[in-house]
């Protein structure tokens, strides 16, 4: 197969279908050009095959020969050669991997220019001006992307040009200070590389290519790909195009646009827009942009036409399209489109509206609610749950509202000290002039991110939209110098805490109370859709230790509790002495009066979950942590027997404490092993749970208990502890003529016991797969230390596909998954099955789930709506 694809070259099937091979901005390209005919300018896409072979072996063999054998097509379609001395060719360079990625390399413009093409620019465009300020932006691109060079010394000279010209805006450079600028730049370039800058356009090309290779491997680019989850073996693809210019004069310009609008989902067109301009100067924010209607003002006609295409591209995508277009002297050029990104608010909307119909007659298009659920992701869900300020605050600049919802911390100027805050522990907000890809790492870590230039398709709105960060952008009035920012007379420092509503695009002084969000009516839609694809195969619940939780999640949408984890309740205040009582007790008549003062508290307890989840079924987890989990640490007691001296009591509880401490408690006496050592607690336990649902079931409720004992790794071990709650549950039911269907099931979480859950499930009525432990039983990793200490390593060096404590998709704990519930249905064949670990919230793992025959899944309340949406479209994946 050759590395490298003309736009328009002839493939088997639609270009679209190729991303794996030409990314998603080759396929695209190639099918603007060969399918929709578009005014496309042409160019080349060198595959994702040529990547890899890079990376693992360096530049591919027969590549250059393939290049240069494009590069003389385009010469001979344009009538041009690249860095003719007197017409020459100018292309572009991108990136273009399979997903859009922001952490990939920046794009490259005016590429082929050199002390001597750049005059035959000058001559063939009769336009010294123009030829002179695309080889200084040339010439501060490459240095800055391909080799290296920091770009605060482009920026001074620039500032430096500008001010000796007497002139605020770049295009009213004069062309003799540009040719001076062009100078300057150059001999930056040269001080900080040691060599001159390339003149040659075929070594400009290769190196610009072989950034673009490099930069899949860079920092930014491996951050983004494991927080997206993005395979790191995929590539990026490479698209060279010939170059089309926005800067030619006041006939011309560039723009960004979306058929519809990207933040609230209104069916209409918007976007930036600049005159005399190219698209680097709307994307980066440098200046500040007009929207289309007044592109309107500048450029009827062509308005119309782009109006069209933009109709023409939501017809054959059926989906919001994000497009990026160059006017050149009244021409119109359609530079790349995609699949736009989307607030969540503006995804719903969309979803919902697109199956009612765009467009008339043999125009009109529609998709299903299947597709319109497809559409919709987990993170969109989470956007519309984000907070909002709770009452209005004294406002001290206002920008756009670039991406939704509200955010307090604390104010950061650069990428790397918002990281190290971070990573302290504090709430960060990115404040910069405008971001770049260097900052993402930054803004990962950011609650939320403001701009002082930009606008809403700038790079800082369109990261933060795609990850549902509030983000205000183009806060014009922000000034920021150093370590500090103004507002008129206002100054805020580095460290002090502000707030954004990314909705209003208000920058609020000190920290606003926030509260949740209210979902738009079309969050309620999409979601009943989604029950009804998932009723009957796959339910969802969720994990709620108290009546409060539990009504949360019933409120939304939870179908019952898979995991209510009575040890929680010990740890309130007013329990946690009379849990010490039980430990401490040195009598069986002193554990059974402890043990009498839990059941009255437990019972209250599990009335009030089991009132809120009437008729809903709740899954009671048995004691599971360790007992030295409810005394106070050794080492504390120990240092302060040293310094004061410990009371009687404190006494007792120190050698409590060292009497039931473990050197690894996580395997230790916790779980059903505990219920072996004592098994008066488990009995409480059950007696507390059965007698809250007789209360309610005479009050006319409906409770639905289901009983789970933790950790069992053996037949043996569930039989017995089945045997103390089947005591409990005979002498409870004793005498009622119809009596409630009380199940008796087990977590499973231990390799073994997923291995030999067809021994198991001979002893019980359901599993639950607890994926937290299974994990990290699994690894040998502990949770609490392996994911800030080694996990980003592992991600970022291909160790590890994915954090298998966010995902199980690929970790393999997966497979004991599939292999404890096809082992416990032989068994026993109406075995209901569910899963309770962190993972009952995460979209691949779900999808996993449903394929291997799971009833269920579980999560915390505020996953529920993301579990509800997730389980629809992994069954609608499946067919």
């Amino acid at each position: 197969m050759p590395y490298v694809y003309a736009f328009d070259h002839k493939h088997r099937r639609p270009p679209m279908e190729y991303k794996d091979l030409l990314g998603g901005k080759g396929a695209n390209l190639a099918e603007m050009t060969s399918v929709l005919k578009l005014p496309v300018p042409p160019g080349f896409t060198i595959s994702t095959d040529a990547c890899r072979d890079y990376m693992h072996g360096g530049w591919p063999e027969g590549l250059d020969e393939e290049i240069a054998k494009q590069v003389f097509k385009l010469e001979k379609a344009m009538g041009r050669k690249l860095g003719d001395p007197f017409d020459p060719l100018l292309v572009s360079v991108r990136s273009g991997a399979k997903f859009s990625m922001p952490g990939m390399m920046d794009t490259v413009l005016n590429l082929g220019l050199n002390d001597l093409s750049v005059e035959g620019l000058a001559h063939s465009t009769n336009d010294e001006r123009f030829a002179y300020d695309s080889y200084r932006r040339f010439i501060a691109m490459y240095g800055r992307i391909v080799l290296d060079v920091d770009g605060e010394p482009f920026e001074e000279a620039l500032d430096a040009a500008k001010a000796k010209a007497g002139v605020k805006l770049d295009n009213l450079i004069p062309a003799d200070a540009l040719k001076a600028l062009c100078k300057d730049y150059l001999a930056i370039v040269e001080k900080a590389t040691g060599s001159p800058f390339p003149q040659k356009p075929r070594d400009q090309l290769d190196g610009a290519v072989a950034a673009v290779f490099k930069s899949w491997n860079g920092a930014r680019a491996i951050a983004y790909r494991v927080r997206e989850k993005i395979d790191h073996e995929l590539g990026t693809a490479v698209n060279v195009q010939t170059m089309v210019f926005g800067n030619r004069d006041d006939n011309s310009g560039t723009g960004v646009g979306f058929t519809r609008n990207a933040a609230t989902g209104e069916n209409k067109p918007y976007g930036d827009f600049l005159v005399n301009a190219q698209g680097e100067d709307v994307v980066a924010g440098i200046r500040n942009t007009e929207d289309l209607d007044h592109m309107k003002k500048h450029f009827p006609v062509i308005h119309g036409d782009l109006m069209e295409i933009f109709r023409r591209l939501e017809r054959h995508y059926t989906d919001m399209c994000d497009t990026e277009f160059t006017i050149e002297q009244g021409t119109l050029w359609m530079l790349q489109t995609r699949v736009g990104k989307r607030t969540g608010a503006a995804a719903l909307k969309m979803a919902v509206d697109m199956t009612k119909g765009t467009g008339a007659g043999s125009n009109r298009w529609k998709i299903s609610r299947e597709e319109a659920l497809m559409r919709v992701s987990a993170d969109h869900l989470d956007a519309v749950l984000h907070p909002q300020f709770a009452s209005k605050g004294k406002v001290l600049a206002k920008g756009l509202g670039a991406s939704p919802g509200a955010a307090v911390g604390s104010v950061y100027f650069t990428a790397d000290e918002a990281a190290a805050a971070h990573e302290r522990g504090e709430q960060v907000i990115l404040v910069r002039n405008e971001t770049s890809p260097e900052d993402v790492h930054g803004m990962m870590a950011s609650q939320g991110i403001l701009t002082a230039r930009g606008g809403l398709v700038s790079h800082a709105a369109v990261v933060a939209r795609g990850w549902g960060t509030p983000a205000i952008v183009g806060a014009e009035d922000i000034k920021i110098k150093g370590d500090k920012f103004t507002v008129g007379d206002i100054e805020v420092n580095k460290g002090d805490v502000i707030s954004l509503d990314g909705t209003t695009g208000e920058v609020v002084l000190g920290a606003m109370e926030l509260r949740a969000a209210e979902p738009p009516p079309e969050f309620e839609t999409i979601l009943k859709w989604a029950d009804v694809v998932r009723k009957g195969k796959l339910g969802v619940r969720a994990n709620a230790d108290t009546g409060e939780d539990a009504t949360n999640a019933r409120e939304l949408g939870a179908e019952g509790i898979g995991l209510c984890r009575t040890e929680h309740m010990f740890l309130a205040p007013d329990r946690l002495p009379v849990v010490r009582e039980m430990i401490l007790a040195s009598t069986p008549a002193q554990e059974e009066a402890a043990l009498e003062k839990l059941r009255a508290v437990q019972e209250a307890d599990f009335m009030e979950i089991l009132d809120a989840m009437d008729g809903l079924p709740v899954t009671v987890r048995l004691l599971d942590p360790p007992l030295h989990e409810f005394l106070p640490s050794v080492e504390e007691l120990r240092v302060k027997e040293a310094s004061k001296g410990l009371t009687k009591k404190e006494q007792e509880l120190l050698s409590a404490a060292e009497t039931w401490a473990e050197h690894n408690p996580m395997i230790g006496t916790r779980g059903v092993r505990l219920g072996v050592i004592k098994p008066g607690l488990y009995a409480m336990q059950v007696r507390a749970l059965l007698s809250a649902a007789a209360k309610l079931r005479a009050l006319g409720k409906k409770p639905i208990v289901e009983i789970m004992i933790p950790l069992t790794v053996t037949r043996e071990e569930m039989a017995l502890a089945r045997s103390w709650v089947q005591v409990e549950v005979d002498s409870a039911l004793k005498g009622m003529k119809r009596k409630p269907n009380i199940t008796i099931g087990t977590m499973i979480e231990t390799p073994r016991a997923a291995i030999r859950a067809d021994e198991i499930a001979e002893v019980s009525d359901f599993f639950s797969f607890g994926t937290n432990d299974l994990t990290q039983l699994t690894f040998g990793f502990s949770r609490d230390d392996v994911e800030s200490r080694m996990m980003p390593q592992y991600l970022e060096q291909g160790l590890l596909k994915a954090n298998p404590f966010d995902t199980i998709d690929q970790s393999g704990v997966g497979d004991l998954v599939r292999m404890g519930a096809e082992r416990g249905r032989a068994t026993k064949p109406g075995l209901k099955l569910g899963v309770c670990g962190e993972h009952g919230g995460d979209p691949a793992s779900i999808d996993l789930f449903y394929n291997a025959g799971l009833d269920y899944v579980s999560c915390s309340p505020f996953r529920v709506p993301i579990a509800r949406l997730s389980a629809a479209q992994a069954i609608i994946a499946a067919g």
